[in-house]
């Protein structure tokens, strides 16, 4: 194995991760471009970077950890990976929390709250009662 190359056990780890969060390799859009940076010669012989870009979502990610095209492919698929995780965790989050909102709007209020509400509604009466005429009744 070449000091670049990947063991297959990993690339079958983040394969059964892609296929788990439901992303197709044929959903991932991928281009090698040059690294950007500090590095000189290094940088400008061979395009390492990896550009990945999910189509289904538009999430982009730019991999250059690395000198070696193939740890680059790795771990920008890891990356793309853990974002699409993010995401979703956050819009199950936001369905949650929308659901208990509703679960809250709908609640009937204890019973606390509705002898509070009777007591206001009876000062309020009284004070009505106050402000009418001496003549009506």
């Amino acid at each position: 194995m070449s000091a670049g190359a990947v063991g297959p056990d990993r690339w079958e780890a983040v394969v059964r991760r892609m296929a788990a969060l439901g992303i197709a390799e044929a959903d991932l859009e991928e281009r090698f471009v040059r690294s950007s940076g500090p590095g000189g010669q290094r940088l400008n012989k061979v395009a390492t970077c990896v550009l990945l870009r999910h189509r289904p979502t538009g999430i982009e990610v730019r991999c250059q950890a690395t000198r070696h095209q193939g740890r680059n492919r790795l771990l920008a698929r890891e990356w793309l990976c853990d974002k699409i995780e993010a995401l979703q965790a956050r819009r199950k989050a936001e369905r949650r929390a929308a659901a208990e909102k509703r679960r809250r709007q709908l609640r009937r209020p204890g019973r606390a709250a509705q002898e509070r509400r009777l007591a206001a509604k009876r000062r309020r009466s009284r004070l009505k009662e106050l402000r009418r005429r001496v003549g009506d009744e």
